[in-house]
């Protein structure tokens, strides 16, 4: 597979103030946030606009500083209707007055402590799952020996996290160290992939800085999918995560190195979760580039910045190539789990144009990194036998289209999985 690791050596860049923003009250798993502003409400960057009173769920905050215009609901990357706060930018980059550091010193901080400030600033997964990262955390206390900071970004095109770590390295490993505190474990782990040398440089010169025992980078052959944290555990550590199990019942507590910086910036500045490094790339786009946007800016806003379309895009997906989703509205919202906004045209869209009946070659189980049977699991799922398909592990596919990109059928074999994944996961509940 071709990397594309185009906008690897550019800097990644502030998006100029957009307009308006639109900020959905759910950019996370669990309990959408409800609003606590209304039309007219002046905020600025940090206020608090949505909360979660009970259950899973993180608050959200203004990106920005403006004028609250609406609260109406609008689709999501994923096409769901989410309720969100459209906010009139007024440019002046204000802060709220509650965004200051909570003045702790790390080796006085209690775990609790650590929760609370990781909660407070709205912060959860941003390599994608969108987890709560408090409530990960919580759940890994007294469980873990080893936190490992995810830097594979093994998708193709994807720059974010490489760029990250060049420029704003400190933070990375200030958030591991935070986890580490947090949970008691001595060792902490860098995981980054080869492709990025300067950035195992960069990392290593950092620690050696530091002298701190205990950290250490782990380099690891580029392979895809290595950023998915089971493939990530056993390279690193050896330790094979079980079905229907997580990184904790090994060990291990993985967190993505842009959600490692922001709880780096939380703890020691106080500042929430309200922008993030997006790389838009692909054939369609005049100057690719990696931005760092505030949240709710839409998708437009970014590629407009980097000087729009040079072709009719065919498709446009948010994420990477591979797990990612396909779009159909440029005004949909940055939010926490977009990491890539990607725009091909006709002749760069890499999905094969033909399609056919499974022609049972083998080449999607011979690929698969989680040993399933996705010839059988996308069968069953076509047919409705969901409960067939749950018998063959459907559930402990990771999604990451490796069995689509290799089909010469050209069969849709992840859309197929997810349709059953989610018909089993509405049977449970």
């Amino acid at each position: 597979m071709r990397e594309h690791k185009q906008t690897a050596s550019i800097p990644a860049t502030r998006l100029p103030e957009p307009a308006f923003v639109s900020v959905p009250l759910s950019q996370h798993i669990g309990v959408p946030a409800k609003p606590v502003v209304s039309p007219g409400d002046h905020v600025d960057i940090g206020t608090v606009i949505g909360t979660v009173e009970t259950g899973l769920g993180c608050p959200v905050h203004s990106s920005v500083s403006g004028t609250v215009k609406e609260i109406s609901s609008y689709n999501n990357a994923q096409g769901q209707p989410i309720q969100s706060v459209v906010i009139e930018n007024d440019g002046l980059r204000t802060r709220a007055e509650s965004v200051v550091p909570p003045g702790i010193k790390l080796e006085d901080a209690t775990p609790e402590q650590i929760i609370e400030i990781v909660k407070n600033a709205g912060i959860s997964g941003l390599g994608g799952a969108t987890f709560p990262t408090y409530a990960k955390i919580q759940s890994a206390i007294g469980k873990v020996d080893t936190v490992m900071i995810n830097c594979a970004e093994c998708e193709p095109y994807i720059t974010a996290n490489h760029r990250l770590l060049l420029e704003r390295g400190e933070n990375v490993v200030e958030g591991l160290e935070i986890l580490m505190h947090a949970l008691n474990v001595k060792e902490g782990i860098l995981a980054i992939e080869d492709n990025k040398m300067d950035a195992v440089k960069e990392m290593e010169s950092i620690l050696k800085a530091r002298g701190k025992e205990g950290l250490r980078v782990a380099v690891m052959r580029t392979k895809y999918p290595q950023g998915d944290e089971r493939q990530l555990i056993y390279a690193v550590t050896g330790r094979e995560v079980p079905a229907g199990k997580l990184p904790a019942d090994v060990g291990c507590l993985i967190v993505n190195a842009e959600t490692s910086c922001a709880i780096s910036r939380a703890f020691y500045r106080g500042i929430p979760l309200v922008s993030r490094i997006v790389t838009v790339e692909g054939d369609c786009v005049k100057h690719p580039r990696n931005v760092r946007a505030p949240l709710g800016a839409s998708y437009m806003d970014l590629i407009n910045f980097c000087g729009g379309f040079v072709k009719e895009p065919k498709k446009i997906i948010s994420g990477g190539p591979m797990m990612g989703q396909a779009q159909w509205d440029f005004n949909a919202p940055v939010t926490k789990g977009t990491s890539a906004i990607l725009a091909f045209s006709e002749e760069h869209d890499r999905i094969n144009t033909i399609h056919t009946a499974c022609i049972h070659c083998g080449m999607c189980v011979h690929h698969c990194p989680m040993h399933l049977m996705p010839n059988y699991l996308a069968e069953y799922a076509h047919e409705k036998r969901y409960d067939e398909a749950e018998k063959l592990n459907v559930m402990s596919c990771v999604e990451c289209g490796t069995c689509s990109y290799n089909c010469p059928a050209g069969v849709q074999i992840v859309q197929q999985i997810r349709v059953a994944k989610g018909v089993l996961r509405a049977k449970k509940r």
